[in-house]
């Protein structure tokens, strides 16, 4: 981490905490993205859908409250210091998890979110007691958050998938 971004953020009163939890705007590499985001509102400002705002601490982040994310770019190519890579935009790695608020797994018929979902990510599996399981596809989901927006009970996080580790042979 640059000594220029930890006094600045000390300056500021602010902790430099790297939250991986956090959903970054398209093109944030976290390895760099700390050390090179200025928190300088461009990001924000060039949004066409409005999803990015700053979290407690001033980074920008993405919520897909009102809105999905249609990974146009703009906030990437309106990044001065290349915190948000233009080219790295399409490598978005969040995918939707249900939380077990999710209605249909309460017995209550919904399909909100598979029916926001344009990927057709999200496919319901029929249980016991009038109950859906949803499963997502991984792989066909682009982690948009048009279920996210779409659900009513707010039951749609995201998480970062982590890479499988190959095993070794001996």
């Amino acid at each position: 981490m640059n000594t220029l971004a930890n006094r600045r953020a000390f300056l500021r009163g602010k902790v430099l905490r790297q939250d991986r939890s956090a959903i970054r705007p398209p093109g944030a590499d976290e390895r760099g993205f700390y050390d090179l985001c200025e928190q300088c509102d461009h990001c924000v400002q060039a949004c066409p859908e409005q999803i990015i705002s700053f979290d407690t601490q001033g980074w920008p982040v993405v919520r897909f409250d009102t809105s999905p994310c249609t990974f146009c770019g703009a906030c990437a190519q309106a990044c001065p210091t290349g915190a948000l890579n233009p080219e790295t935009v399409a490598d978005w790695p969040w995918r939707a998890v249900f939380a077990s608020t999710c209605l249909s797994m309460n017995a209550v018929t919904c399909r909100v979110c598979q029916d926001a979902c344009d990927a057709q990510a999200i496919r319901f599996t029929l249980q016991p007691g009038g109950r859906s399981e949803p499963a997502l596809d991984p792989d066909t989901c682009t982690g948009c958050g048009a279920c996210a927006g779409a659900c009513p009970v707010g039951a749609i996080a995201f998480t970062r998938p982590t890479p499988s580790i190959p095993e070794v042979a001996e």
